[in-house]
């Protein structure tokens, strides 16, 4: 048979909101009990200093803001453990969620602070010089790139709002465009356009990157597998990723309403979902923002909504 638990507050994720949440509801004394997930301390775990989190006036490694975050959750009482949660049964109350350890926990309030994921091309060079060059998001890291010069693969709205932003920053920005014209709404297109440090290199596909002390160009394909295609390498300092993210909701999509991406739905502004005690902080409801500083603040705010729900306010 197996292992049986009851908790008031489970919280599955070990980001910025799940710590954060794990903290407020340690101090309301809701015994929270934290899943951390294949990896644990999110995104930030990937990153090298983050420089626009409050508190940190000379820049912190994402290592060891997660670390302190992880700690502060600790000595407030916090139960913090490995593993995932691989199961949920969402449709009745106490909810009921598996480990991977087999493990069945009956939860009278759940946070689901399980993030988002960025969708990569799939290059083994990514994973090379991840934090040395490839990033996901420009408002984390382009300040690194300062008069420098970029690359941004995609080309929808996100890609050119990335590429605006750096822009402001770089002295030269590329986007890599698949397809001979850019999917973004013409507002964009039109700001793209007008931007003399930004050119757009439709019909390209990155193919690899190169650098002996982190990125220092891309090998690029034009018109990949036309009779006319052609091959070369594009100088760059950093290589920006913008082709969606994917919300690790998966588990949750058969109980819970999200958007036509996997973004979970809340309510009102607020972390509530419409399951009562069951709430969604952090990247995995937030199609908009993604910024730790803004996943801290939801799992705050998902952890003051189960002590209120607990307590029947």
């Amino acid at each position: 048979m197996a292992q049986r638990e009851h908790v008031r507050c489970l919280i599955i994720g070990s980001g910025p909101a799940g710590y954060t949440a794990a903290i407020y509801a340690s101090r309301a004394n809701l015994q929270p009990v934290v899943y951390c997930g294949l990896l644990t301390g999110g995104q930030l775990t990937q990153t090298t200093v983050v420089e626009n989190f409050p508190g940190y006036p000379d820049g912190v490694d994402g290592n060891e803001m997660m670390l302190d975050l992880r700690r502060q959750a600790e000595r407030l009482g916090a139960d913090l453990r490995d593993g995932e949660i691989v199961k949920a049964d969402l449709g009745s109350l106490p909810y009921l969620l598996t480990t991977d350890g087999g493990v069945e926990i009956e939860a009278e309030t759940v946070i689901i602070a399980t993030g988002a994921s960025a969708k990569y091309l799939g290059l083994e060079d990514e994973k090379k010089y991840n934090g040395q060059g490839v990033s996901a998001c420009a408002t984390c890291d382009g300040f690194f790139y300062r008069k420098r010069t970029v690359a941004v693969v995609g080309g929808g709205d996100t890609a050119c709002e990335e590429a605006l932003y750096l822009a402001s920053l770089a002295k030269k920005v590329y986007m890599l465009v698949r397809k001979p014209f850019l999917r973004a709404s013409e507002a964009m297109q039109r700001r793209v356009r007008e931007n003399e440090k930004i050119e757009v290199l439709f019909e390209h596909n990155a193919v690899g990157l190169y650098g002996d002390n982190g990125v220092e160009g891309a090998h690029v394909v034009k018109r990949l597998g036309q009779p006319d295609e052609e091959r070369y390498d594009l100088p760059i300092d950093g290589f920006f990723l913008a082709i969606g993210h994917k919300p690790n909701s998966d588990l949750f999509t058969p109980w819970l309403e999200t958007d036509e991406t996997g973004y979970i739905v809340t309510l009102d502004g607020t972390p509530r979902t419409r399951l009562p005690g069951v709430f969604a902080a952090g990247d995995v409801a937030d199609p908009h923002y993604r910024q730790a500083i803004t996943a801290a603040a939801s799992g705050c705010q998902a952890a003051i909504e189960a002590d209120r729900y607990l307590r029947g306010v």
